[in-house]
């Protein structure tokens, strides 16, 4: 390894004037998985046998269970001690980073913010944690009036009539806001001639999958020379065959289409129905509103702008909005008061039925409603006026890094993100956008890409959100001049990176090849390495 790649790195100043790089060293365990540590015999608890008096009264309880569910041999659970346990989870825990550990910037279009601390012990509460969801309604009349209150909220944010909070997940709620737009066109009897869902390929990319997988033709709209969705495209793109417009705004780029009213008049003029993807809205909270754009549906992730945490990839809520004249589409079930109790009506005829099993994960709803009220109206609007100003101020100060550049929309300022582009310093060292994250890892921040495809060359995807403060913005920054300045003077450092982060780089042959894919410790025994057990 190089000097440069282990030398220390000199703190700034007292004065703060220069941000200081910190010194990271992961912890690192050659840590096999917990099957893998499974010995024959070890037991983390003992469960007591049944009393003579139990099993006389309840008699064979197997037996009322049909045999066609019940196990023809335990389950092959992984065998330990509570130590063991405790020890392996630990340890996979200090190899870990996050928002709680570092300024997480790095994960863009993700809207990585802190979820206060106190909603996680309201979510943790036995009334909360020990709820389930096939109570009767008379008994989760607290959490129904929750989820009903925070509907009401997001009828305010957004302008719609009504939402549903059943989704569970951005993806699961474009295709719930896909099936609607189905189930519309087919009660007006033109769902076979409208087969076409338009999109843009710097919006979400799970609009375009949504749609697909419903059954939709997708035509793509790319950008015009400045970034924003091409409008003569959309134009050419319209027909009797249009079912709807499905649309981020800002875009993955942190683009705002100003004509965006002019998009969705195109389409109500076509025939067409428009979805607004809100997923993240953190930069235009009590700024803009979907139904004053023209919308008839849209959806927000609060698992990103309303701060419930990500969670590895969930649980989440993708909350659905529609007008008032798609409302009877929605998901079954509704929640409703009728002022002086709260229920489910699952009785809607025209309803696209269940999006999911249950309704919503009620411990999101629970942390998202928390962190609303705590704010107010005017802290939401603030929560996107600090987000806008940090990711400017963050734009500033990355342009300011040789190599890098913010194609489209030059020299104009951007919403909540930014998708970057290292195509010059890749000419330039052979270093490339991937490189540079897995050094940034040796800083101890992460750093992100960008969706497939790569429209924009070697791109790096910042979404700074409001969490961060000025001085965290300098520091990320500081370290991406610091890998860049490397990569002019040092490439072999970047290239061969990371060097005290527990991450690695990537073997992409078995990724390339189906055979070898598995989702499971036991399929990859049978599919890699050829083994039964």
């Amino acid at each position: 390894m190089s000097q440069s790649a282990t030398q220390t790195i000199v703190a700034g100043s007292a004065s703060g004037r220069q941000p200081a790089l910190r010194r990271f060293h992961q912890a690192r365990w050659d840590e096999p998985i917990i099957f893998e540590l499974s010995r024959e015999g070890q037991r983390g608890i003992l469960v007591p046998e049944v009393e003579a008096e139990i099993r006389e009264q309840v008699g064979d309880v197997l037996a009322t269970v049909p045999e066609q569910m019940r196990r023809k041999q335990p389950p092959a659970l992984p065998e330990l001690s509570q130590p063991q346990v405790l020890r392996h989870y630990l340890r996979l825990s200090q190899e870990n980073l996050g928002a709680d550990l570092n300024i997480d910037v790095g994960q863009g279009t993700c809207t990585m913010k802190y979820s206060p601390k106190v909603n996680e012990q309201l979510a943790r509460m036995p009334q909360m944690a020990d709820l389930h969801p096939l109570q009767d309604e008379e008994t989760v009349q607290g959490i129904l009036e929750i989820m009903y209150r925070f509907e009401q909220i997001l009828k305010e944010i957004s302008g719609m009539h009504q939402f549903s909070l059943q989704p569970g997940a951005g993806s699961a709620a474009i295709y719930t806001n896909v099936s609607i737009i189905r189930a519309y066109h087919r009660a007006r009897g033109d769902a076979e001639q409208r087969r076409e869902i338009i999109t843009t390929i710097f919006s979400h990319p799970s609009n375009a999958a949504c749609a697909k997988t419903a059954g939709f033709e997708v035509v793509t709209l790319y950008p015009d020379e400045d970034g924003y969705p091409d409008l003569e495209a959309l134009k050419a793109a319209l027909s009797e065959r249009t079912a709807g417009l499905l649309i981020t705004n800002p875009e993955d780029t942190g683009i705002f289409n100003p004509r965006i009213q002019e998009f969705v008049d195109l389409v109500h003029q076509a025939g067409g129905l428009c979805s607004y993807d809100q997923a993240n809205a953190n930069g235009i909270l009590g700024i803009t509103r979907a139904r004053e754009a023209g919308f008839d549906l849209c959806h927000f992730n609060l698992h990103k702008t309303f701060s419930a945490p990500h969670g590895c990839g969930g649980p989440a809520v993708g909350a659905t909005g529609v007008t008032q004249e798609l409302a009877p589409f929605l998901p079954v079930p509704v929640i409703e008061f009728d002022g002086s109790r709260y229920r489910l009506n699952y009785y809607r005829p025209a309803s696209i039925g269940k999006i999911g099993p249950f309704y919503g994960v009620a411990p999101v709803v629970l942390r998202a409603y928390a962190w609303v009220m705590s704010l107010g109206a005017e802290g939401l609007r603030e929560v996107a006026e600090t987000a806008v100003l940090n990711n400017n101020y963050l734009l500033k100060k990355v342009l300011e890094v040789p190599g890098v550049s913010a194609p489209y929309a030059r020299g104009k300022r951007r919403i909540e993100q930014v998708r970057y582009s290292w195509e010059q310093l890749a000419e330039d060292t052979g270093v490339h956008s991937e490189q540079i994250g897995l050094r940034a890892a040796d800083f101890g921040v992460h750093y992100w890409t960008s969706h497939h495809p790569y429209v924009v060359p070697e791109p790096c995807t910042l979404e700074p959100t409001e969490s961060y403060s000025k001085d965290e913005l300098d520091e990320y920054a500081a370290i991406l001049a610091h890998v860049a300045h490397e990569a002019y003077t040092d490439p072999e450092v970047v290239k061969t990176a990371p060097h005290n982060s527990t991450i690695h780089t990537i073997d992409h042959t078995p990724l390339d090849d189906p055979s070898q894919w598995a989702i499971t410790w036991r399929a990859y025994l049978r599919k890699v390495c050829g083994r039964d057990k």
